[in-house]
């Protein structure tokens, strides 16, 4: 059974970290936040964009990325970044693979990502644009580990009769 992951290193826009914590309850997916935050959790904005799910959310904060490794030694991950060369649609997610995403001002630093070449992994684009939203890339990535992973722990079936046509 799936039981991905999501990673935020040092989070800055606390209303992403809030549609991501929300798409990551709708898909049964763990977040993990890598301080430090540009804002404070409590903050209304995270609460609104997450609206009521927040309280449902499985989330894990650290103190640094030191802390992050310590305490999940053996995490796959797979490192979101316009400066990879393996394209999101390249690589198979693991059952319980962890996807790393950077601030929205500078991504993940260099130097994790020239530690980990084979992992980095981006977003096709077009033309001279820098990147796209923090919280449209997570759903970007995390539904086509979902996919991959056959989206095995979540209701599939039966749900077709609830749809009106």
């Amino acid at each position: 059974m799936a039981e991905l992951n999501i990673v935020l290193f040092e989070p800055e826009i606390p209303a992403n970290t809030g549609n991501i914590g929300r798409t990551c309850v709708a898909t049964g997916t763990r977040l993990h936040l890598i301080e430090p935050l540009g804002f404070r959790l409590n903050d209304k904005t995270v609460k609104r964009a997450g609206m009521d799910y927040w309280e449902h959310l499985d989330v894990t904060r650290y103190d640094d990325w030191e802390d992050f490794l310590e305490r999940n030694p053996d995490a796959k991950i797979y490192f979101a970044t316009t400066k990879a060369k393996h394209v999101y649609t390249e690589v198979e997610y693991e059952p319980n693979a962890y996807i790393m995403f950077g601030k929205e001002s500078a991504g993940i630093p260099e130097e994790i990502l020239i530690q980990h070449p084979e992992q980095c992994i981006r977003i096709p684009m077009i033309g001279e644009t820098r990147s796209l939203n923090l919280s449209n890339s997570v759903a970007i990535v995390l539904y086509e580990a979902l996919r991959q992973n056959n989206f095995d722990h979540m209701r599939l079936e039966g749900e077709l009769h609830r749809l009106h046509w």
